[in-house]
């Protein structure tokens, strides 16, 4: 059976890591026959579950990515195989079993029906990121993954719960070897400046021997602690702007916020306080560094006054020079927050909101979300 793996823009970083592990393996832009391979998030759920559903290929039908791995009975609802959570060891398994008609149920890491009722078999340790590539350089590429997972546990996000607590980091001299095929140079990390750390306790000498390491290479632009990855604000520290100052080519750092409010970030588990935020936006300005932070409403039990500081917050920051980029909640699968109705925006404070979006001075899509519910 050929190997196809269905293209979209929003999954091609996963796509990217995972094409060289299957080889022969082919992008489509919609359904073959053969093994279809889709990575999707909750957001694009329903246009490949319609996607799936009204095809008429001979085809078998394999999901992973957060939404499958987090909603594995509803996703098997439509395709045939779910791998869950990492798939650089499962996925090559499990192609290989069915091109060889072997024991589906000797493969760890998947579920699938069988006679009606869902099978889960082991669940595999996570997986050393040396061991496997960024991508192929002469095919597509993402950004450098240099770490995966968090020891957090903020009550609206994946990530612990489908890549683990315990950070795990990529070697500096498997991320040079990646970065040989950029120019300008881009990372993914749940935090950035927790490279090398147990993502609690900073290392900044991990840090700059990485940014050093990479500023040894000719001709690369170096973005680091920003798009597309994010730096939690108890991480920023002088110190840690210095490097980014020294190695950098980036003049902007993004900062994950989510609220103005004490109440909510204990509500939700955040483990940092606004007055972090604050303290990481005065370094950023003290250093002419732009602070870029993102905010979320909407999260369960959250008040008017809560959004209304909040609101305070993202006019200080504006008034500091930083950017805001604000987002109304998704409720995500495996998530304690999966199956909730978020707190909607109160009409003056959505009205703010949209001001400082007319006057340039907000982005985001918490407005898009909010009509989208009625």
């Amino acid at each position: 059976m050929d190997i196809n793996l269905r293209w979209h823009r929003k999954n091609s970083y996963s796509l990217a890591t995972l094409y060289p592990l299957l080889e022969n393996a082919d992008f489509v832009r919609h359904p073959v026959d053969g093994i279809m391979v889709y990575s999707f998030s909750t957001a694009q759920k329903r246009n490949i579950f319609r996607e799936v559903s009204s095809s008429n290929t001979d085809s078998v039908y394999i999901a992973g990515g957060p939404h499958p791995s987090g909603s594995v009975e509803e996703t098997l609802g439509f395709f045939d195989y779910v791998v869950i959570g990492e798939g650089e060891e499962t996925l090559p398994e499990l192609v290989d079993t069915l091109q060889m008609g072997g024991d589906i149920s000797k493969v760890a890491g998947i579920a699938y029906k069988k006679e009606g009722n869902i099978v889960y078999t082991a669940a595999r340790q996570p997986v050393n990121l040396d061991d496997y590539p960024c991508f192929d350089c002469d095919g597509p590429r993402s950004p450098i993954e240099i770490s995966r997972g968090c020891p957090w546990n903020c009550k609206y996000c994946q990530t612990p719960r489908l890549l683990g607590h315990k950070m795990r980091h990529r070697s500096i001299d498997s991320i040079v070897r990646y970065a040989r095929c950029y120019n300008d140079l881009r990372f993914t990390s749940s935090n950035a400046f927790a490279y090398g750390s147990d993502g609690i306790h900073p290392r900044p000498d991990k840090v700059e021997k990485l940014l050093a390491s990479l500023a040894e290479l000719e001709g690369k632009n170096i973005y680091f602690g920003t798009f597309p990855s994010e730096v939690r604000p108890e991480f920023v520290s002088e110190d840690a702007l210095e490097l980014v100052d020294k190695y950098c080519t980036n003049k902007s750092i993004s900062l994950g916020g989510q609220s103005g409010s004490d109440r909510i970030l204990r509500q939700i588990r955040r483990g940092h306080s606004s007055e972090d935020i604050f303290n990481a936006v005065e370094h950023c300005v003290d250093k002419d560094i732009v602070p870029m932070v993102d905010f979320i409403f909407g999260f369960p039990g959250e008040n008017e006054e809560d959004q209304r500081i909040t609101l305070d917050m993202i006019n200080w920051i504006i008034s500091k020079g930083g950017k805001v980029r604000a987002h109304y909640l998704t409720p995500l699968p495996s998530t304690p927050y999966g199956n909730i109705v978020p707190a909607p925006i109160e009409p003056d404070v959505n009205k703010l909101l949209g001001k400082l979006a007319l006057d340039g001075k907000l982005t985001g899509k918490w407005a898009q979300f909010l009509y989208a519910r009625w």
